[in-house]
């Protein structure tokens, strides 16, 4: 089996290094280049053609946006933005994302308990993940963590609470997700039921990505925070880092952010808001699980089905990587695939009570 070819773009050499013994410390994945700044990888990308990319913003002689934008206009390769945790760099990777970047991750660092060992899980993950999504051309040895299940957040049931009148929406995505939500909240009603998000993105880039949410969508799109109600016409993304549940008082919804292990790989874990929604709202909520690598969601959505809600996901022709639909699909936790363009009509129908057809 070929190894996934990587070059590592940045202007630390220190980041270079760590990046690379985490790479490499994969049996799948090889890096074959590295480079200080874009005008350095442009002449490496004439002799060497990577499989994935993974990209600084800030950097001398060419920024990574400039970068990004004539990669993807000319010979698109899959993207994965290594950013810092800074909320000014939070804000300029939106734009990397618009420009076509598949995923973003942190800078890993030195000396902070637990974060090396996590960082290596999200950084080969999301070079995993990039390496089988696809993009196209623009018009213009670690030890990893065991894979937790929901168990470690919230125990399991059988029992959903009563059915209300107020019915709730809950989705997750991961590699693809950025620019799938976009087109799905973007044709969304103001009037459209409340939203719980779980897309995988580090701390402090939810915050800005739920604010470029907002500027497009006739919704009330936020970064979720503890104690939040969720009500028509607004949006909760799960804060970076932080696993989100929903939880209910009477009639009335709100959510609980929470701390804890990562949970099917990940933190936030789709997992643990779908099992939270069907354990709190059972047949009141609709379940979608779009675009994304590994299964992360597949089995919450699945326990969502059994407690009464009506369960989608994203098709393969139209998702940027066909993993957590597809793992899905198999559990039988939907019969139903649908393509992106039909998802915010499908959210709308099934809250109004009509059947989602069958695939």
């Amino acid at each position: 089996m070929a190894k996934i070819k990587v070059m590592v773009i940045d202007d630390s050499a220190l980041v270079r290094k760590l990046m690379t013994e985490l790479l490499n410390s994969d049996r799948e994945i090889e890096v074959i280049a590295q480079a200080p700044d874009p005008v350095f990888a442009l002449e490496k990308l004439k002799k060497l053609t990577p499989d994935v990319i993974t990209l600084d913003i800030e950097m001398p002689r060419m920024d990574g946006i400039t970068f990004l934008g004539k990669l993807m206009s000319e010979t698109p390769i899959p993207v994965v933005i290594c950013s810092s945790l800074a909320e000014t760099g939070a804000k300029t990777t939106m734009e990397a994302i618009k420009n076509g970047a598949v995923e973003i991750i942190t800078k890993p660092k030195m000396g902070v308990k637990g974060f090396l060992k996590e960082s290596a899980i999200e950084i080969i993950d999301a070079v995993k993940a990039a390496s089988r999504s696809r993009v196209r051309k623009k018009s213009k040895p670690l030890e990893i963590q065991k894979k937790n299940t929901a168990d470690v957040i919230i125990p399991q049931s059988n029992k959903a609470m009563s059915e209300t009148t107020e019915k709730i929406i809950a989705i997750g995505a991961s590699t693809g997700g950025t620019q799938a939500l976009r087109d799905v909240l973007s044709r969304m009603p103001s009037v459209s039921p409340g939203v719980l998000i779980v897309q995988h993105m580090p701390e402090k880039f939810t915050s800005a990505f739920a604010q470029h949410l907002n500027e497009l969508s006739e919704m009330d799109v936020a970064e979720a925070k503890k104690g939040d109600r969720l009500t028509p016409g607004k949006v909760l993304i799960a804060p970076g880092g932080q696993h989100m549940l929903l939880k209910r008082n009477g009639a009335f919804y709100h959510v609980d952010i929470i701390d804890g292990p990562l949970v099917s790989r990940h933190r936030p874990s789709v997992d643990v808001l779908f099992r939270s929604v069907a354990r709190f709202a059972g047949r009141n909520a609709v379940g979608c699980l779009m675009t994304g690598m590994g299964d992360d969601g597949a089995q919450g959505l699945l326990e969502m089905k059994n407690a009464g809600a009506q369960t989608f996901a994203q098709d393969e022709a139209s998702s940027v990587v066909f993993g957590m639909p597809k793992e899905a699909w198999k559990k039988g936790a939907t019969d139903t695939l649908v393509s992106l363009n039909t998802i915010p009509q499908t959210l709308l129908n099934a809250c109004a009570g009509k059947r989602i057809a069958s695939t």
